[in-house]
């Protein structure tokens, strides 16, 4: 085994952790100063190493930083006397796997210690894994999941077509990104791919971001203007959340796909583009259509070739390369050292549900960068949002025992002309509301749709055309509900 190596120009800090290690069975070897340990470690490398910040000559802090280019994965200890906020931000900044202010319970320092040899084991056979992707690599080009690997299929297939293409997938799946890998594979890569969200942008301002306008067309239009459009103008126009297009700029957009030819606003000449529609959304569009919020024929124009994209929940075995290059992209752009996972922490990432689907995990990844303690993440590391998650599975907060029977009551005596149902309903999103659950919206719709869809099924004994006949869907909707709900094999 390798040794914890002590590096602090006080002999007695060198004793007492000396001896404290040795009762540990844990090897030491100490040094005065950072030059005789960067000296040492030309011919050999310690397990943990342990420095204080202030030393003669190069102080700890200098140590750290040189010790993170020629070793980025050894854990490094700091310690110091002087805890002072600068010294603190310094050290984790420069990727220390945590910080020991002086005096220090000894007992305490040997299991930090400990902690540190154990999460860094095994670091070189992993180091493989947590390898900087090269450059271009896409965030999700790479994937164990059969769903995905079908998405990848498909991509593959279009890239010669000009076909319209209509990405469907629930907030946060990465439904821009698989738009921009149609567009980088296929004839078009040379030329713009212009992306542009129809939910983020006031009805009012729409057409013109999309048509461009012409001077003087409205009140401050000062010059002429070409929208997304003529941006686009032989590469591919990416329109995000299709779904929540104004009605009425529906007709316009249909008619650009069906002539190749539109008016800026306020023009009189029509321009003519060579544009391929890559659309996407979140929303059902057959249902927006059946409810007169979407133009049919639009749809259809749309719907030439579609797209599912799987929920992370989905996908799960894509979860610990993804947040690996998460943890390494927050890295990249915050200037610290890259963060890793114990097995514990990615099994505890893995099994959560993820509402908000790829955006959240990215989300998280970058909370960890910022706020862990250590290079190494554990468990009790982690968001609260996974830990509420792993402590609180029946649905109330990790600090809520109220028995469902008392839920109850009390929910009747809230509001009898309420039926029951909604109002243990309410009661459960102010819970989540209470412990800031991300994607509310998202996953209680998912348990709605799964409970009514198990109910109809078992009433019906299992006869779909007759449960989806009592549910007023198309017997088509049960069976992908019953995909997307993973409900096939009950």
């Amino acid at each position: 085994m390798k040794a914890v190596w002590i590096v602090d120009d006080d002999q007695s800090i060198r004793w007492v952790l000396e001896k404290a290690l040795q009762r540990a069975n844990l090897p030491t070897r100490s040094f005065v100063s950072a030059d005789a340990m960067l000296h040492a470690l030309e011919a050999d490398a310690p397990c943990v190493l342990i420095t204080d910040i202030r030393m003669p000559g190069r102080d700890g802090l200098e140590l750290l930083q040189e010790i993170k280019q020629r070793h980025p994965g050894l854990a490094v200890i700091v310690m110091t006397a002087y805890t002072d906020l600068s010294s603190t931000v310094s050290a984790f900044q420069k990727g220390a796997f945590d910080y020991l202010a002086k005096p220090f319970d000894i007992n305490e320092a040997v299991s930090l210690i400990q902690r540190a040899i154990e999460t860094t084991a095994g670091q070189e056979d992993s180091e493989e894994e947590y390898a900087t992707p090269k450059a271009g690599e896409r965030l999700m080009m790479k994937s164990a999941s059969p769903a995905m690997q079908e998405v990848f299929r498909a991509i593959g297939r279009l890239a010669v077509s000009p076909a319209t293409v209509l990405i469907t997938g629930e907030s946060g799946t990465g439904k821009e990104l698989i738009a921009r890998a149609l567009h980088t594979h296929s004839s078009r890569a040379a030329k713009p791919f212009v992306a542009l969200n129809a939910a983020a942008i006031p009805r009012d301002l729409l057409e013109a971001e999309l048509f461009g306008h012409e001077r003087g067309a409205f009140t401050g239009a000062t010059t002429m203007r070409r929208g997304r459009f003529e941006e686009a103008d032989g590469g591919t126009l990416f329109l995000d959340e299709i779904g929540d297009m104004p009605f009425e700029l529906q007709t316009r957009l249909l008619r650009v796909l069906a002539e190749g030819s539109f008016y800026r606003v306020g023009g009189s000449q029509a321009i003519r583009v060579d544009v391929r529609i890559v659309a996407a959304t979140h929303q059902p569009l057959e249902q927006r259509v059946a409810q007169g919020q979407f133009r049919e024929d639009l749809f259809h124009r749309l719907n030439v070739i579609r797209l599912r994209l799987p929920p992370l929940r989905e996908r799960k075995e894509d979860i610990p390369a993804l947040a690996g290059l998460f943890l390494q992209n927050s890295a990249e752009k915050l200037g610290v050292a890259v963060r890793r996972l114990t097995p514990e922490a990615q099994r505890a990432l893995v099994e959560f549900d993820y509402p908000g689907n790829i955006r959240q995990l990215e989300n998280f990844c970058h909370w960890l960068t910022v706020m862990a303690s250590g290079q190494w993440v554990d468990v009790d590391d982690l968001p609260p949002e996974v830990l509420a998650g792993r402590s609180g599975a029946d649905g109330l907060s990790p600090q809520s025992s109220v028995p469902a029977s008392d839920v109850v009551e009390e929910a009747a005596q809230e509001d009898l002309g309420t039926p029951v149902w909604c109002q243990l309903l309410a009661q459960d999103v102010s819970r989540r509301l209470e412990r800031n659950e991300p994607a509310i919206m998202a996953t209680l719709t998912r348990e709605f749709e799964a409970t009514l869809i198990r109910t109809a099924l078992k009433h019906s004994r299992d006869r779909r055309a007759e449960a989806a006949q009592r549910l007023g869907i198309g017997r088509n909707t049960l069976t992908r509900k019953c995909q997307e709900l993973k409900l096939s094999s009950e």
